[in-house]
């Protein structure tokens, strides 16, 4: 029975509709129960309205007509195409081998050092033999467990081995400075920013087909100026202060940036305080190596009378600084896919950022010009009225306020009143009291007495053992052992080695301070309090430090910085 032509436009428009939402197996067998539906000529008419083949239908007729139960499947096991793969064995160890050089393959591959897309890595395997397309290197990538992958930050470098307790005791001093009520701060440079039509990282919603124009590159020397945001964040108040600077980024600028907290915010939050932690990173601006960081810090404790107390985060892990987290990261997604074209538009971006824990952030640009190349002499350092810990003194240190009538109130790193200088008699003299020492000029002496008979011993036992040694050489008629050694002779007087170890188990005084006090070098020093050390434990005497440096010491270290200048 032949079709109407109207009943063949129905056909045809019901396999638009139906046919794309079928597999193959389902396809063919629909076509070929409409084929059994009309009869004669039904084949011919359902492939013409179908557009395939008069013989899938009839496949499709035979399957109806066979009474097989549903396979359950598009294909019978075995049907359909072989795999590239698996008709080409060596395919994939080959393209294994082009995508992992180090491990699997040839390191001087040719695609070693360039971008493996697909396309390259199918036309690699085309020259070696392997005809294959973009899609089949995708699929067996994909196969093998691997994925378009970017770069993650997780390599921190070598691990310093003091690491975790530098964290450990950075965490107690910020503990015992909270329980005290004083403040802890942690303070960074967030990244430099260009100002001008650049693009930015991220979006932000806006009509659609309106995307906010940027330069095409970033080049800076297009920008109309930079911006160097640095931050202190207060821990016990989730508060930011932000200083948007406009010159270059000097430990200058970041102590100015932590006096400007203080004189606005932190005098007022914290009425009662005497003492301030700040949480830095190891390096920049406010690293531990910096000299100037140092002083800058020292004068900001004339100023404001705290004893500023700072612990610096081990080498390698400036990410786990709180304001990076807890400041910095809310910043940025607040600007995002947002250029900045200038400071006002970044000061109010700053100054808008919130979170739901209820953090608040105040900016303000600073335009002072803070030049580069500041040089902090040996004198102006070893003046410096810093204590350093006992655990990692050049990690964890502690500056004291200048005080007294000599100390003006305006002072700054580069410009200290201070008292006429002493000599060095004069010097080693008060360096030996009480207030000093902790102990008595009688006790001082008795104690460097009972120290140097320890040292006597040790050398007579020493030669007392060489001599045994000769004897033993002589009487089995070996090799006689070298006397000891004097070595070079030691200039620097004993008394003065035991002075120094005490200074410095008190007072927390440093190596360079010392010498420059003591009138001799760092490495006499440190080797001076490394052998009187050892005497003073066995002896068993414990040198108690003390809670805070005597005030006199600092007008002392002014007054040597002072004569250090005058004679060199």
């Amino acid at each position: 029975m032949g079709v109407m032509q109207h009943d063949f436009e129905a056909l045809v428009a019901k396999f638009e509709v139906i046919l794309p939402h079928l597999d193959e197996r389902q396809r063919r067998l629909l076509l070929g129960a409409e084929a059994r539906a009309l009869g004669h000529g039904g084949i011919r008419a359902v492939a013409r309205a179908a557009g395939v083949r008069e013989a899938t239908v009839s496949l499709g007729v035979d399957e109806l007509e066979s009474g097989a139960p549903p396979l359950g499947r598009v294909r019978r096991p075995g049907g359909g195409r072989k795999r590239k793969a698996d008709l080409d064995t060596g395919l994939r160890p080959a393209l294994l081998a082009l995508v992992e050089p180090d491990e699997r393959g040839d390191p001087m591959s040719p695609l070693r050092w360039t971008t493996k897309s697909t396309r390259r890595l199918a036309a690699a395997l085309t020259a070696q033999g392997h005809q294959v397309s973009a899609d089949t290197v995708a699929d067996l990538l994909r196969s093998e467990g691997f994925s378009l992958q970017g770069n993650t930050k997780t390599l921190e470098g070598k691990q310093h081995p003091d690491r975790d307790g530098q964290f450990r005791y950075l965490n107690e001093q910020a503990r015992a400075h909270h329980d005290d009520g004083q403040p802890v701060i942690s303070v960074d440079t967030k990244k430099k920013e260009l100002l001008g039509e650049f693009h930015h990282t991220g979006r932000e919603w806006r009509p659609t087909g309106e995307p906010v124009a940027v330069n095409t590159h970033d080049f800076p020397g297009d920008s109309i100026g930079k911006a160097v945001p640095y931050g202190i964040y207060d821990i016990a108040e989730n508060t930011g202060w932000v200083s948007v600077g406009t010159d270059h980024d000097t430990a200058a600028f970041a102590v100015e940036s932590i006096r400007r907290w203080w004189s606005s915010v932190g005098a007022d939050s914290y009425p009662n305080a005497d003492r301030l932690l700040i949480t830095a990173d190891a390096g920049g601006s406010n690293g531990y190596r910096s000299r100037a960081w140092k002083a800058e810090l020292a004068a900001l404790a004339t100023q404001t009378g705290l004893a500023i107390t700072v612990c610096h985060l081990p080498p390698g892990t400036s990410k786990w600084n709180k304001i990076e987290h807890r400041l910095f990261s809310h910043i940025t997604m607040n600007w995002r896919g947002r250029p900045l074209t200038s400071h006002e538009v970044i000061l109010a971006s700053i100054a808008a950022t919130t979170t739901r824990t209820g953090l608040r952030v105040h900016a303000e640009l600073d335009t002072t010009d803070y030049p580069t190349g500041i040089q902090i002499s040996d004198a102006r350092m070893a003046a410096l009225p810093i204590a350093r810990h006992t655990f990692h003194g050049d990690w964890n240190y502690t500056l004291h306020p200048q005080t007294g009538p000599d100390v003006t109130a305006t002072t700054t790193a580069a410009t200290l009143v201070r008292p006429p200088a002493p000599t060095p008699s004069h010097t080693l003299e008060t360096l030996s009291r009480n207030t000093f020492t902790g102990m008595t000029p009688q006790e001082l002496a008795t104690l460097t007495t009972a120290l140097d008979d320890l040292r006597a011993a040790h050398r007579d036992n020493a030669r007392a053992e060489h001599q045994a040694a000769v004897n033993e050489a002589d009487r089995t008629n070996t090799t006689r052992p070298h006397a000891p050694r004097s070595g070079r002779p030691q200039i620097f007087p004993f008394p003065q080695r035991v002075l120094a170890t005490i200074l410095q188990l008190r007072l927390g005084l440093p190596d360079d301070t010392l010498a420059h006090l003591l009138s001799t070098n760092r490495g006499t020093i440190h080797r001076a309090v490394k052998e009187i050390q050892q005497l003073l434990n066995e002896h068993g005497t414990t040198i108690t430090p003390a809670p805070t440096p005597p005030s006199a010491l600092v007008n002392l270290l002014a007054a040597a910085a002072i004569d250090h200048h005058t004679h060199p």
